[in-house]
C-alpha cells in the first residue's frame, strides 16, 4: 500500500516544481511589455510625414494607428510580448510591405523601418 503514497508525493513535488518555476519567470520578467518603433521613409529615403502606420494584433484582430510626426517616427508601446502582430504604413497612393513581429522575438525594444512603395509594388 506505501506505493500510491510514494506516487503521491512524487505527483505533489512535480506540481510544486511547475509552480516554483513560473513564479521564477515571473520575477524574471517573461511577462514585460515590448516597444516597436521607427521611421516610414520614402524611396529616396526621406522622412514621411503624417503616413498612418497599422499595427494588427494577430490574436484578437485589433488595429491600433499612429501618424507619422514630422520627422516620419512613430511608436507603439505596451505590446504584449505572447503576441504576434503585423505593421505597415499608408501614404497617400503609397504602402509599406506588412512585417511580422512575432512572439519568438525576444527583444523588448524593436526598432523598425518601413518604406513607401507604390501601392500595387507591394504585392
Amino acid at each position: 500500500m506505501r506505493r500510491p503514497s510514494i506516487i503521491l508525493a512524487v505527483a505533489m513535488l512535480f506540481v510544486v516544481g511547475i509552480a516554483a518555476g513560473a513564479q521564477e519567470k515571473e520575477k524574471k520578467g517573461d511577462h514585460q511589455l515590448r516597444t516597436v518603433h521607427g521611421s516610414v521613409l520614402d524611396k529616396s529615403e526621406n522622412p514621411v510625414a503624417s503616413a498612418v502606420v497599422y499595427l494588427k494584433n494577430a490574436k484578437t484582430l485589433s488595429v491600433k494607428t499612429y501618424i507619422s510626426d514630422d520627422a516620419g517616427r512613430y511608436r507603439f508601446s505596451g505590446l504584449d510580448v505572447n503576441v504576434d502582430y503585423e505593421i505597415h504604413a499608408e501614404h497617400n497612393d503609397m504602402m509599406s510591405a506588412v512585417h511580422t513581429i512575432s512572439s519568438f522575438d525576444d527583444r523588448k525594444d524593436i526598432p523598425l523601418t518601413l518604406k513607401l512603395n507604390k501601392k500595387n509594388e507591394n504585392r
